[in-house]
């Protein structure tokens, strides 16, 4: 970086001519001194440089303003500049800015510095940075902030960017609505030109417009869907977008507030509602009839919540049908089951549930000066226009978008067994052949019977069927007796351990305050009667049994009501049954085992809570043993058998509920799910393999966020070789 100091009078004349002289070549030094001296103050300067380096230049330039001026050792090459007028100090200065730029150069000012640099760094290295007007011009980099009052950002980054030199930037600050534009000050001058020109309202200050003899609710999408075709966008498009019309309706006052671009707009959508709010026809006895199509709530049941309400100030009848309550969680049977009014059960198990519709039919709610046709999901409403205007308020108020939870249960069972044993048997038989008496002594403990029967067991055994002996180690003696082998001794030695590690984890969808019933398991028989008549001299004749067949498994029955405070109160039923191996050739059925939960929590949003759970640790130990001769040490563990079995259970059941407000939240969560059992899907594909045909598992689609869900179709089938 060169260093151009501010000279004293004499030395400023001597660097101008010198200059000159250097660069023109066919100039005296008197020339050059005539040519570029610095004057007195207010007075006039002519510059005449032709092929002149920059750095000398620069430094006559410095001269004339009195400030220091510092080139870039990057800044190379050879300039032309003159003036065939005398200008003042500060067009000499511009006119030497303009020519840098012509360059690829600039000046950048920092701290009251004036540095030379390239373009492309002038961005990084100026230091005057300003807000609001852009005071300054000519062809000097500066950096600018705009600050937006009406506009945003984002939309004007786009347009303006084409605008700004390519070496130059444009960036947006959504957080304070703020543009930050680095550029040359002439060209930042045109930009906030037209940032003023772009940066104004939207729309007219909200107009307010009362209806007489309509009501504001059905009027409001009409002249909506009017004020959108007539400034031809899409209809349903967001008005400050499209700078269009934006109306809405005031169910409390019966008015619209209707927002416009200009006052033209405004003054044809006045005129479409002042000739549609014009009296109807008179009605009947019973005043107009009007149809209102609800978008969420349900008819049957919203037509009698209005005659109630209504009926209940004096002005109505609250008669009618009252079809279409939901039962809520009903009482404990004897059998630590939920009743039919929890889900509508029947006692002859699922196979009912899976025969009869989801939901039965409603009848069309009648009756009353409110009704309700299920099948348009559409109330009707015969009463005057002050009393529908004041049904339609409260309609608007119930018709809305009801949240839903996602409930995630985790049911946690770890069971640990373990088991020993220890014992030694023995037959003994004192005496020969040809002896008319015998002794016979021995041992013969119940302790091994569950597990490798006893010793006299398996002698008795062994002439039909051979020795069978039990689990673990056994250690016998066998002797012969009239020709065939018996146990004489046995000696067994046992320890085994078990464990069992089941995670499960339900999870189902509740809309607010309505229930919902997960199951998962099977559907097993059970014998509930039979019938044999053995009257006959034939025998038997036309047996039968009576079967129920009865879901056992996993069962989870939730009704949520969320809170303004992101609490949800839950009402829980939870079971988690099973048929214990071995009962299921029973004469009386199977046997099964069953833990249940049925409670009221209140958990925050997104939180996990434990409901309830079993924590046991049993243990158990046995002996059998002959007196007196088992206390004998060491020799006495030949005279007793023993057992020892400790069991431990863990039991945990835990939930978490999510509340799910808009679609978007839904969808977060569907698509969190979606890829995850896609993952699953993928990192299970089969081996590849040559010799078998099938290489490929089904694979879920793929779906992108942001996008509409597209239909799940089957996998393409497999051509088998």
């Amino acid at each position: 970086m060169t260093l151009c100091p501010r000279p004293s009078a004499p030395r400023r004349v001597l660097a101008a001519a010198l200059a000159g002289t250097l660069v023109l070549g066919h100039l005296t030094p008197l020339q050059a001194q005539q040519t570029s001296r610095r004057p007195a103050a207010n007075a006039k300067v002519t510059v005449n440089f032709v092929n002149a380096d920059i750095e000398a230049v620069s430094r006559a330039m410095a001269a004339i303003i009195k400030r220091q001026i510092l080139v870039d050792p990057r800044v190379r090459g050879q300039m032309t500049l003159y003036s065939e007028q005398p200008l003042s100090e500060r067009e000499a200065f511009l006119n030497y800015l303009s020519v840098l730029r012509g360059l690829g150069f600039t000046v950048v000012d920092v701290a009251g510095l004036l540095k030379v640099v390239p373009e492309a760094e002038a961005k990084l290295q100026t230091g005057t940075v300003s807000v609001g007007n852009v005071v300054r011009n000519g062809d000097q980099i500066l950096t600018q902030v705009f600050p937006l009052k009406h506009e945003n950002v984002n939309n004007l980054v786009t347009v303006l960017r084409p605008l700004i030199t390519p070496n130059n930037t444009i960036n947006a600050n959504p957080g304070n609505n703020t543009l930050v534009i680095t550029d040359y000050a002439d060209n930042l001058q045109r930009l906030a030109r037209i940032i003023a020109a772009l940066d104004t309202p939207a729309s007219t200050d909200v107009e307010v417009i009362p209806v007489k003899h309509g009501s504001a609710s059905d009027l409001a999408p009409m002249v909506q869907r009017f004020a959108d075709s007539s400034a031809g966008g899409t209809p349903g498009a967001p008005a400050a977008m499209a700078g269009g019309v934006s109306v809405m309706a005031d169910p409390r006052t019966n008015s619209l507030l209707v927002r416009a671009p200009n006052a033209a707009r405004l003054a044809v959508v006045r005129n479409v509602i002042d000739k549609l709010d014009r009296p109807g026809p008179a009605g009947g006895p019973a005043g107009n009839i009007y149809v209102v199509y609800l978008k969420n709530a349900d008819a049957t049941r919203l037509a009698t919540v209005l005659r109630s309400a209504y009926g209940a100030g004096g002005g109505g009848s609250a008669g009618g049908n009252t079809g279409g309550t939901s039962p809520g969680l009903g009482a404990t049977t004897a059998s630590g089951g939920v009743s039919a009014g929890l889900g509508g059960q029947s006692a002859g198990g699922a196979s009912t549930q899976s025969t009869s519709p989801v939901s039965a039919s409603a009848s069309p709610s009648t009756g009353g000066f409110v009704q309700a046709d299920p099948a348009t999901n559409a109330l009707i409403i015969t009463a005057p226009e002050p009393v529908y205007r004041q049904l339609r308020a409260v309609i608007d108020q119930l018709d809305a978008r009801r949240a839903q939870v996602y409930v995630e249960s985790m049911i946690v069972k770890m069971d640990a067994n373990q088991a020993a044993e220890f014992g030694f048997q023995w037959q003994g038989l004192l005496g020969k052949n040809g002896d008319r008496y015998g002794v016979v002594a021995g041992t013969n403990y119940s302790a091994n019977s569950g597990a490798g029967s006893n010793l006299v067991t398996l002698s008795t055994s062994n002439a039909t069927t051979g020795i069978s002996l039990g689990a673990g180690l056994n250690v016998g003696l066998i002797q012969a007796i009239n020709g065939v082998y018996t146990l004489g001794a046995l000696a067994r030695f046992l320890e085994s351990s078990t464990g069992a590690n089941i995670l499960s984890t339900p999870n189902l969808v509740a809309l607010d305050n309505e229930e919902a019933k997960i199951v998962i398991g099977q559907n097993v028989p059970f014998i509930t009667g039979s019938f044999t008549n053995t009257g006959s001299n034939n025998g038997s004749a036309n047996p039968f049994q009576t079967i129920e067949r009865k879901d056992v498994g996993l069962t989870l029955r939730i009704k949520p009501q969320i809170g303004e405070n992101g609490t949800v109160r839950m009402q829980i039923y939870q079971e988690n049954s099973s048929v214990i191996a071995g009962t299921t050739s029973s004469s009386a059925g199977p046997s099964t085992e069953k833990s249940s939960i049925e409670t009221s929590v209140v958990v925050d949003d997104g939180q996990i809570m434990v409901l309830g759970g079993l924590l046991k640790d049993e243990y158990t130990d046995g002996e059998d043993r002959v007196p007196g001769l088992a206390s004998i040490p060491v020799f006495g563990n030949l005279f007793k058998a023993q057992n020892r079995k400790r069991i431990k259970t863990n039991l945990l059941v835990f939930l978490r509920p999510v509340v799910m407000r808009t679609q978007e939240d839904a969808n977060a969560l569907t698509l969190d799910r979606y890829d995850m059992i896609r993952a699953r899907q993928q990192d299970g594909q089969p081996k590849p393999s040559s010799v078998l045909g099938i290489n490929e598992a089904p694979v879920l689609p793929e779906q992108r966020r942001g996008e509409r869900a597209t239909p799940l179709s089957p996998p393409a089938p497999t051509q088998g070789r």
